[in-house]
């Protein structure tokens, strides 16, 4: 298993691509989810994963981590500017987190569900642990991010080959990419 750092390094390079997609993409391009066929564009797909981060780092210290409590600020969806502070924020945020991937933490669990096993109690608190949290993290970046670069190519724009691509997809296309080039 990644360790906590690893996987904090990982986070933060995906939330830069998002960085430099900002810088790339109009404010009329960021904001607006016109004519596509989802209900959010680049702005909604950003805010909801710089929540997450956010309850993330608001949980992790105390060992209680609520994706449910996010704060939603509907400016992130319409501000670039705003948005790529919020980014850079959480960045920095993740850079100082001292991450101990094994340490336990409680999650919240979503909805109406109630269980109870030998991880979860009946309220709503699940039983996980910082790097699987991280792991989380970076893997529903980039599937909102997938969806981003959907919304972004419906509308003309391309926002490069590895934009929305998992890491351990974009390895395998570098693997083979090798194999292919060898003698």
């Amino acid at each position: 298993m990644r360790n906590g750092n690893q996987l904090v390094a990982g986070c933060v390079q995906v939330l830069e691509q998002g960085l430099a997609l900002l810088e790339r993409v109009d404010d009329a391009l960021y904001a607006g989810a016109a004519g596509l066929p989802i209900q959010s564009g680049v702005g909604g797909h950003l805010r909801h994963c710089v929540d997450f981060y956010q309850s993330f780092l608001a949980g992790v210290a105390s060992g209680r981590i609520d994706y449910e409590r996010r704060e939603r600020d509907t400016l992130v969806e319409r501000d670039r500017a705003f948005a790529a502070t919020k980014l850079r924020i959480i960045i920095s945020e993740l850079l100082v987190l001292q991450a101990d991937g094994d340490a336990r933490v409680l999650v919240s669990l979503e909805g109406e569900t109630h269980v109870s096993d030998d991880y979860c109690d009946s309220s709503r608190w699940c039983g996980s642990t910082v790097a699987r949290e991280l792991q989380f993290l970076l893997s529903h970046t980039t599937h909102h991010y997938a969806l981003v670069a959907l919304a972004l190519r419906l509308r003309g724009f391309e926002p490069g080959e590895e934009f929305g691509v998992s890491p351990s997809t974009l390895k395998h296309w570098r693997r083979e990419e090798e194999a292919a080039c060898a003698p």
